[in-house]
């Protein structure tokens, strides 16, 4: 013990830990707080170590590469010895933090937590709520199976969306036009180095607000926060009827961590690790793609709203969203704590909760898009290729191998994924089709790496000869004006 206590004062002494250590287990809190109501936010952060230590574990093995990512998933599933229990571990750990996460910021908006002195304790919140989504649906991605390469390209579609930078936008995300290595070489940066980084910073700087402004009393009717007198009152009542936070408040804490590991083991070694699923192939269309569970509200709510009120809601909805969350303690940081007494403040989160609950339970159910149960196998019309030229016909044989008709009707026969192929040839010129064709857009995903330029060129070719009859093809104006300014002066020649 002798040897023990001399190594011990050796590092004390170079590191001068024992005052601060001491002074955060040991600090007054109210007693009223050592409840069953503030233990979440320990478990976020006791989630949050479980999920670096079970991403680094991975990061051993997984290979953010388009054409290795799936085969090291599937390795770990099938090959290495408790792999899948890691990844299920990692999987589960992750919704049990979305979870957590949500559960403690309802908890301190309903109890008040939020108003002075802890507005930036409050803000910081919020932006490690839209961290731990961030970390939810970059994880998502890599699985890189045929649902998360689909849900890629709609969230991609989402992006392209935003005025003026839509482009570059999905650039930036996606590493080029089309999703590939350099796609998942982002998203692992993002979801191994950039986000946890900036989680860890802000999950430091708000356990030190925590400890240096005191944990938020059990709100009381009556009790005002007003900002000249708060401190001095929250002082008086955490030394009058104040304990340790250790042990009073920190078993509770060490308890419920305990048991939401124990039930993130359980659901992994029971219901084990989320996919992969089959291996991403954007020519295999017959897929729904659905996000994670904390994402399905917002799956539903696309799926309800007309199509011209998507972009709207999709750039206006969140911003509006964060803001009011984030200008909350800025503008009500006075006043009542006790819901008692804030109806509205409950009203608020009872609908935000029951809306949440109904739109991710139909969310189950819904389609993303309309139906899409066209069979592929039925020849494409003979009528639509009676007449054409071998080119053509080549270009039809291109759009029935490679299922077009799931997405798309052409003469009342396909899918509803997509609009209806008929008159195609006049909303779109021969370079908008090529571009749509190469780059997607919409739920339409990228052909520019699964078809040939003769491939291209004739199924460009056939789309062109889907229009009413004696009806002329859509024209890019541009061109047709360069064309008569060119043959101006060859007219004017004798």
């Amino acid at each position: 013990m002798s040897r023990i206590k001399k190594l011990y004062n050796w590092f004390e002494m170079r590191l001068q830990l024992e005052a601060p250590v001491k002074e955060a287990v040991l600090h007054p809190v109210p007693k009223s707080t050592a409840s069953w109501w503030y233990v979440f936010g320990s478990a976020a952060m006791t989630l949050l170590m479980l999920q670096i230590a079970t991403g680094i574990l991975l990061a051993l093995v997984y290979v953010p590469s388009g054409s290795e990512a799936w085969k090291s998933l599937d390795m770990l599933n099938h090959q290495l010895q408790l792999g899948w229990f890691l990844r299920a571990m990692h999987g589960w750990g992750s919704n049990f933090m979305v979870a957590v996460v949500l559960i403690h910021m309802a908890q301190v908006f309903i109890f008040g937590a939020y108003k002075f002195p802890r507005e930036l304790t409050w803000i910081l919140g919020v932006f490690l709520l839209l961290m731990t989504l961030g970390m939810a649906f970059t994880g998502q991605v890599l699985r890189f199976d045929q649902d998360a390469y689909w849900g890629l390209g709609i969230g991609a579609s989402i992006a392209s969306r935003v005025p003026l930078i839509g482009g570059p936008l999905v650039n930036l995300m996606l590493g080029g036009p089309f999703i590939g290595g350099a796609t998942l070489s982002r998203f692992f940066a993002l979801h191994v180095f950039v986000i946890p980084g900036a989680m860890l910073v802000f999950t430091g700087l708000h356990v030190w607000m925590v400890l240096k402004l005191g944990i938020n009393e059990w709100p009381m009717p009556g009790r005002v926060v007003r900002r000249n007198t708060y401190i001095q009152e929250y002082n008086e009542l955490a030394h009058k009827d104040g304990v340790p936070f250790v042990p009073d408040a920190f078993w509770k804490d060490l308890f419920f961590s305990a048991a939401i590991l124990a039930a993130v083991a359980i659901c992994a070694f029971v219901f084990g690790p989320y996919g992969p699923s089959g291996q991403p192939d954007p020519t295999i269309i017959q897929t729904a793609p659905k996000p994670d569970f904390f994402f399905l509200w917002l799956y539903a709510v696309l799926s309800y709203l007309p199509p011209n009120l998507e972009t709207p809601f999709v750039l206006i909805a969140p911003v509006i969203g964060i803001c009011i969350l984030l200008a909350l303690p800025l503008v009500a940081g006075e006043g009542e704590k006790s819901w008692h007494r804030r109806p509205v403040a409950v009203l608020v989160l009872v609908t935000v909760a029951v809306s949440w609950a109904t739109f991710t339970h139909l969310a189950t159910f819904t389609p993303w898009s309309p139906i899409m149960d066209a069979w592929s196998g039925d020849p494409v019309p003979p009528k639509l290729v009676h007449s054409e030229t071998p080119l053509e016909r080549q270009g039809a044989v291109v759009f029935q191998a490679k299922q077009c008709r799931n997405c798309h009707s052409v003469d009342g026969v396909g899918g509803q994924r997509g609009p209806a192929l008929d008159t195609v040839a006049t909303r779109l010129t021969e370079d908008q089709l090529i571009r749509q064709v190469l780059q997607g857009g919409g739920n339409m995903p990228a052909y520019g790496k699964t078809l040939s330029p003769p491939e291209v060129t004739a199924l460009v070719h056939f789309l062109e000869t889907l229009k009413p009859a004696n009806q002329p093809g859509a024209v890019d104006a541009s061109r047709e004006l360069q064309k008569a300014q060119n043959a101006a002066p060859q007219a004017a020649q004798p």
